[in-house]
């Protein structure tokens, strides 16, 4: 028996292979993964019990994760007559990437691209392709190509916003980041990681001979009748490169406020802020928690011929017809400072300013939004009180801030569950207090908890939709900011004067059926 509190899933099935003498694989390898009996199982199926099908030159193999769950493991070599098929232990992580794999692959090629990279020559992968040709058209014989044009096409396919290209000491994990949450997507050999980053690097025109410095670049493809911008980091590792690419669809770049997730009333607020003469809106959350996106929908919703929008940012994620938009350049001294003097001489009568990340870009905003512009900008700070803090740490005057900032909103992206599996249920009284959820509230409700199926990629959530804070900062709010910095009073009295809290729209969005309480916890961190 394992005894120990702290032991890792690795360990414990080292010992039930040693105790049950069933061989332990850590790792299973791609060119071991049986692909045809996707046709005959589905994949929830495989993934609920946690077994992968593979085959050697010995014979073939199961992959379980529980070696006591007979029956499904029973049933799989009946269905596949396997019947004299041998049982390996492996980990849950190895076993879903497996699942997910095969049935990516079955219909042809991540396997045929790395068995024909074998014996390929380095030379072989330096051919150009049109930047912004259609990769499904794309019908190059180098097997690099075609495995990175797999990649991409497949990360669209799948609604990815990144892919982690990550090197290990022996293998080489590609990742997709979907709806805020990383999965592992394939699992390459080694001698794959040269060619496939050099592939990269060309299609982003960096450097290949440069491997000991961070580079960063960017890509422009079309995958059917949608083009991707796509933005590109490199940066040496132990093992390697690391290559993480943001993906930017440009195809639908319609940003509507009503899209956001905001409930009536609080729409019809923002959409009178927005509409504001002057002033400050400031919008804050993580890295990744949709702020860029509010941001545009806002002006977007203002944008019209009448007034003059001047944006600048780093970097320019979508173009918006109407709209004056300036790159931020550290190379040539182009900061958001700078550019914010020059932007407030072109006459603007809206100004977005990507983000307030020092003292003299806060004061040059507050000053423009004091002689009559309404300005936008973002803020990394934990809720809609901590900004207030975070300005007066940069070393903002109180008075100036009551004078400029009119609102602070907060927001998280939380994901929404599938329409198509999501499951009813009835909480235990813990979670709901946790949220704020009573049971007299649940009458008229229904909870629902994720479930998994093909249509949301047995994930159980299927698109985001955001959970926000509100606070103005009316006359009460401004008399106390002037007395204190302190962001639990200033908190504390929005939400006497009625501001909304994170948890309280997300426990809102709960209710209504759109997320779990288990995605406001993860987001909130209540």
């Amino acid at each position: 028996m394992i005894k120990q509190t702290n032991t890792t899933e690795t360990d414990l099935l080292r010992e039930m292979s040693a105790q049950l003498d069933i061989p332990f694989w850590p790792e299973l390898s791609v060119k071991n993964i049986r692909a045809d009996f996707t046709k005959k199982i589905p994949i929830h199926y495989l993934k609920k019990h946690k077994l992968a099908p593979m085959e050697t030159a010995d014979g073939a193999f199961i992959a379980v994760n529980d070696p006591s769950d007979f029956p499904p493991i029973d049933d799989l070599r009946r269905i596949l007559d396997w019947e004299d098929a041998k049982i390996i232990l492996s980990t849950n992580s190895a076993i879903l990437s497996a699942i997910n794999f095969a049935y990516d692959q079955s219909s042809g090629s991540a396997e045929e691209f790395i068995h024909d990279m074998a014996e390929e020559s380095p030379d072989s992968i330096i051919s150009e392709i049109e930047e912004t040709a259609d990769l499904l058209d794309d019908t190059s014989d180098a097997p690099v190509i075609k495995l990175v044009n797999f990649i991409l096409s497949r990360a669209v396919r799948d609604r990815a916003s990144d892919i982690h290209i990550e090197p290990y000491r022996h293998s080489l994990t590609v990742r997709y980041r979907i709806d805020g949450v990383l999965y592992n997507a394939l699992n390459l050999p080694k001698r794959i990681q040269s060619p496939l980053a050099s592939r990269v690097k060309i299609m982003a025109k960096l450097n290949i001979a440069e491997k000991r410095l961070p580079q960063d670049g960017r890509i422009n493809i079309k995958i059917g009748d949608r083009n991707i911008d796509i933005r590109v980091s490199v940066i040496p590792i132990a093992f390697g490169e690391r290559i993480v690419l943001r993906l930017l669809d440009k195809t639908d770049t319609a940003f509507k406020l009503i899209d956001l997730g905001i409930d009536g009333e609080r729409f019809e607020l923002i959409d009178n802020l927005i509409r504001s003469p002057y002033g400050i809106i400031l919008v804050t959350g993580p890295t990744g928690s949709g702020k860029t996106t509010t941001l545009y929908a806002a002006i977007s919703t203002i944008n019209n011929p009448e007034i003059n929008i001047i944006t600048i940012e780093d970097p320019i994620e979508y173009q918006i017809e109407g709209i004056g938009q300036i790159q931020v350049n550290p190379k040539i001294d182009l900061t958001f400072a700078k550019g914010l003097r020059s932007i407030v001489r072109q006459d603007p009568d809206v100004i977005m300013v990507g983000e307030i990340r020092d003292l003299e870009t806060a004061e040059i905003a507050i000053q423009s939004s004091l002689t009559g512009h309404l300005v936008f900008s973002t803020l990394h700070t934990n809720d809609a009180a901590s900004a207030v803090t975070r300005l007066i740490d940069m070393g903002m005057e109180p008075f100036l801030i009551t004078s400029s900032v009119i609102a602070i909103i907060a927001q998280r992206l939380v994901r929404v569950l599938c329409p198509e599996c999501r499951k009813e249920y009835i909480p235990n009284d813990k979670s709901l207090a946790k949220i704020g959820i009573s049971k007299s509230m649940l009458k008229d409700c229904k909870i629902y908890m994720k479930k998994g199926c093909p249509a949301c990629m047995n994930t159980g959530y299927r698109g985001r939709t955001a959970i926000f804070e509100m606070m103005i900062l009316d006359d009460h709010l401004k008399k106390l900011i002037l007395k204190t910095s302190d962001t639990n009073q200033i908190g504390k009295e929005a939400v006497k004067l009625g501001m909304i809290t994170l948890s309280q729209d997300g426990a809102r969005k709960v209710l209504e059926g759109i997320t779990t309480i288990e995605e406001v916890f993860r987001v909130t961190k209540i």
